[in-house]
């Protein structure tokens, strides 16, 4: 197995990782990512075979666990009753109460009030150049996740703080002052929720708060600390991932010259695909090792993390053709960044309605969009997305 440096925080490679998982991939299925002291996967058939091997899991080994520093606290409680970092039994009894109040009805009927949340956004730009990441990409998931879970949308701002500055915790620029920062909006997430929770019991309404405290199977619901780790992932996940997928198709779009045509209803669906296929919102997810493996020949031990790669896999060559060409009307393959297996992100469906209505509202209302500034990645890595998105209409 070939040895690799990349120092995730690298201004090149936050710019463009692709060039390195170019070379990664020349080297086989499997690399030692010096930087991360770990085993990565970058081909497409190897990270998507991971995701499905049972042998390998989110959950650390128990005889590795440890409590985690006191300053972290209230973060990692969160951690504790995530469905992300769960593995089965608890995730199956997690994800199946969780999936009996995120069907796939309650997701199609926010159709018309993201239309309509589209609509008023645009009605509000600014005649001169703006940031279009803060003016549409983040508020149409923001809000939308507001009206799902029924918690009152001047709650925005602040769901919107909690969720970067836990999320943060996950980025290879991580600090002290992140874990602090991520802590302190933990607790106050946490204590919102807790008493949104408590009044949601005594005052019902038809939100997905409601539907979780609501969700029981075989005499089964989920725990106040689950619920309240269940809104939080829902926010958390959720709306990063569409405010990058948002951002990323639109400055591939424009970057590209592509047509708008591509976004018309015969053919949203595969440019969809591609963007995310393209220059997905996540690049990295790890897992461990449950017990002695062989896997495309390298010998993984009990304990041993792996990181998945999924922008490499996405721009594999064995798959796509032209791998690093942006082309929508591209016959439409399985890509990785939802995940995959028993973590296959549930918000996905979700997701995908908002880009598939987001896109072409901004496009049919905005003929003359263009850039007004190149584009520029944040250091955020393993998320892919940028610091801001600067237009004119």
């Amino acid at each position: 197995m070939k040895s690799f440096s990349q120092t995730p925080t690298d201004p090149g490679f936050v710019q463009n990782p692709y060039l390195f998982y170019d070379q990664a991939r020349n080297a086989g299925d499997l690399i030692y990512w010096r930087d991360y002291g770990m085993v990565a996967a970058v081909s497409n058939r190897a990270v998507r075979a991971l995701f499905r091997d049972r042998r390998f899991g989110r959950e650390e080994p128990p005889e590795r666990a440890t409590q985690g520093p006191s300053h972290l606290a209230p973060w990692l409680a969160v951690e504790a009753h995530s469905l992300l970092e769960a593995e089965p039994p608890r995730h199956t009894r997690l994800r199946s109460l969780v999936m009996r109040a995120f069907t796939s009805r309650a997701i199609s009927a926010l159709q018309l009030t993201i239309e309509t949340l589209c609509h008023d956004l645009i009605k509000a730009f600014p005649d001169g150049p703006f940031d279009l990441l803060n003016a549409y990409c983040t508020q149409v998931p923001v809000i939308t996740i507001c009206r799902l879970l029924g918690v009152p949308e001047a709650m925005a701002p602040d769901l919107l703080q909690w969720s970067h500055d836990m999320v943060a915790m996950y980025q290879a620029n991580r600090k002290r002052d992140t874990e602090d920062q991520a802590a302190r909006s933990s607790q106050e997430f946490t204590e919102f929720l807790q008493g949104y929770i408590k009044l949601r019991r005594s005052d019902p309404r038809d939100d997905l708060i409601t539907r979780l405290i609501s969700a029981e199977e075989e005499g089964e619901k989920l725990s106040l600390d689950e619920l309240v780790a269940t809104c939080i992932l829902l926010l958390n996940a959720g709306h990063e991932a569409t405010v990058h997928s948002l951002g990323n198709g639109v400055k591939t779009l424009l970057q590209t010259n592509t047509n708008p045509d591509v976004l018309a209803a015969d053919g949203i669906d595969a440019t969809i695909e591609e963007i995310l296929r393209y220059d997905p919102p996540l690049h990295m997810f790890t897992r461990y090792a449950y017990e002695d493996s062989e896997v495309f020949g390298h010998s993984f031990k009990r304990g041993d993390q792996v990181a998945l790669l999924l922008g490499s896999a996405n721009r594999d060559p064995a798959i796509w053709e032209d791998s690093n060409t942006f082309q929508p009307t591209r016959p439409t393959e399985i890509n990785t960044s939802f995940g995959g297996g028993i973590h296959f992100c549930l918000g996905a469906p979700l997701a995908r309605l908002e880009m598939r209505i987001a896109l072409p509202i901004l496009f049919e209302s905005c003929p003359n969009l263009q850039l007004a500034a190149p584009p520029v990645y944040s250091d955020s890595y393993h998320f892919h997305g940028l610091n801001q998105l600067l237009v004119k209409i």
